[in-house]
């Protein structure tokens, strides 16, 4: 019996000497195609050359040379606008004071009071000469009136408020201002806003049934 065993032990030992044997190929094949692949790796990137190198420099700084140039434009605009229309804000405000003067005349007109008084008279004058002065420092400006009256409605300066019957002129055709509108320069600073004329819209009196008959009116 001991004999068998230690045959055994012996044959069991000589196979997992034998697993060993062949476990340790299969290790060494791995390790050696993990050394071949990054060898390949290695073979495939590629030092550029200096021809490369100045190429790729040379693109590098045509490109930042553009965009210096880009930014430098931007830059010329923004002072460029803000030069020209820095007081566009403040002017708009300003517009006010031409609207409060006309406000102030038309309250004034309207008044039963002061109808055909001196008085009346006179504070009219006053306030169509500072009118008239405002105007002039706007113009000295760049910031000038539209012109509306009789002209063909513009969208680009005029906003219609409303439309009036009127077969004398032309549809579209500007023949009321409501506020006067305003430019700075070649911008828009705000638009007139104006009464357009219509065509007169003809009513029919009677419809030819009832010319036939009167009594069914």
């Amino acid at each position: 019996m001991e004999k068998e065993e230690i045959k055994n032990n012996t044959s069991a030992g000589q196979n997992e000497d034998t697993v060993k044997e062949n476990e340790k190929p299969e290790e060494n094949l791995a390790e050696e195609n993990k050394h071949e692949i990054k060898q390949e790796a290695k073979e495939e990137v590629k030092e550029p050359t200096p021809e490369e190198k100045i190429a790729e420099l040379e693109d590098k700084v045509a490109r930042t040379f553009a965009e210096m140039e880009n930014q430098r434009r931007r830059f010329e605009k923004e002072k460029e606008d803000a030069f020209e229309y820095g007081g566009y804000s403040f002017a708009k405000e300003a517009l006010n004071l031409i609207d409060n003067l006309d406000r102030s005349k038309h309250v004034l007109e309207s008044d039963d009071k002061l109808k055909e008084t001196e008085a009346l008279k006179k504070t009219l004058e006053h306030l169509d000469i500072i009118k008239k002065d405002l105007i002039s420092i706007f113009e000295k400006n760049n910031i000038k009136p539209i012109d509306s009256l009789n002209k063909k409605l513009d969208p680009n300066f005029h906003q219609a408020m409303m439309e009036i019957e009127d077969d004398t002129k032309e549809p579209g055709t500007i023949i009321q201002e409501i506020q006067k509108g305003f430019t700075i320069k070649d911008r828009l600073l705000r638009p007139s806003l104006v009464g357009v004329s219509k065509k007169v819209t003809i009513k029919e009196e009677k419809t030819e049934k009832n010319q036939e008959n009167p009594e069914n009116k």
